[in-house]
C-alpha cells in the first residue's frame, strides 16, 4: 500500500521516475537499508540522493516543494516533436535501417537508400506511446512516417509518388 501510494503521487505530479523491486532481490533489499540509514520502504532518491520516505514524500507535497526536487516528466508531445526534429530527415517506421520488419518500411528504406541523402528513423515496434502519439500528433494514421526539418512528409504512397515525379531528391533536402 505505502510504495502504489508513493507512485500515485509521483504520477500525479508527473515526475519522471523508476522503480526497483526491493522483493526480487533480498541482498539489495537489506543493504539499501544499511546504505540509506532509512528502515522503510519505498525510499525516494533523487540525482543518487535519499530524499526519504512515504512521510516524507506526502509532506513535501503538501508544503509545493516535491514539484522543485523532482525531475518532470517529458511530455508526449514534447517528446514527439523532439524525435521529429532529432535529424533533418526521419523515418519513423516498423524496424530500423538493418533490418526493416514490415514490407511497407522495407520499400520506404529502399527509396531513401536509393538517394543518398542521410537520415535517421525510429523504431516504432520499441515505443508504443510514440507509435500511438504519432498518429494523433501528425493526424496520419499509418506507418512508416517520413518527416524532414520537423515536417510530415507522408507515408509510403506519398513517397512513391515524389520519387515518380522526380520531387524526392528536393524535397529530402528540404529545397521544396
Amino acid at each position: 500500500g505505502f510504495s502504489r501510494q508513493m507512485v500515485e503521487i509521483l504520477s500525479r505530479h508527473g515526475v519522471a521516475f523508476s522503480s526497483f523491486d526491493v522483493f526480487s532481490d533480498e541482498e539489495v533489499r537489506q543493504g539499501l537499508k544499511a546504505f540509506s540509514s532509512w528502515p522503510t520502504y519505498p525510499q525516494l532518491y533523487v540525482a543518487g540522493e535519499l530524499v526519504g520516505g512515504l512521510d516524507i514524500v506526502k509532506e513535501l507535497e503538501a508544503s509545493g516543494e516535491l514539484d522543485t526536487i523532482c525531475p518532470k516528466a517529458q511530455k508526449l508531445e514534447d517528446r514527439l516533436k523532439s524525435l521529429i526534429n532529432k535529424a533533418p530527415v526521419m523515418l519513423f517506421m516498423k524496424g530500423s535501417k538493418q533490418v526493416a520488419k514490415c514490407g511497407f518500411s522495407k520499400q520506404i528504406i529502399e527509396i531513401m537508400n536509393d538517394t543518398g541523402v542521410d537520415y535517421e528513423t525510429f523504431d516504432i515496434l520499441e515505443d508504443e506511446e510514440v507509435r500511438q502519439g504519432l498518429k494523433s500528433f501528425s493526424n496520419w494514421p499509418t506507418y512508416p512516417q517520413l518527416y524532414v526539418k520537423g515536417e510530415l512528409v507522408g507515408g509510403l504512397d506519398i513517397v512513391k509518388e515524389l520519387k515518380e515525379s522526380g520531387e524526392l531528391l528536393p524535397v529530402l533536402k528540404g529545397e521544396n
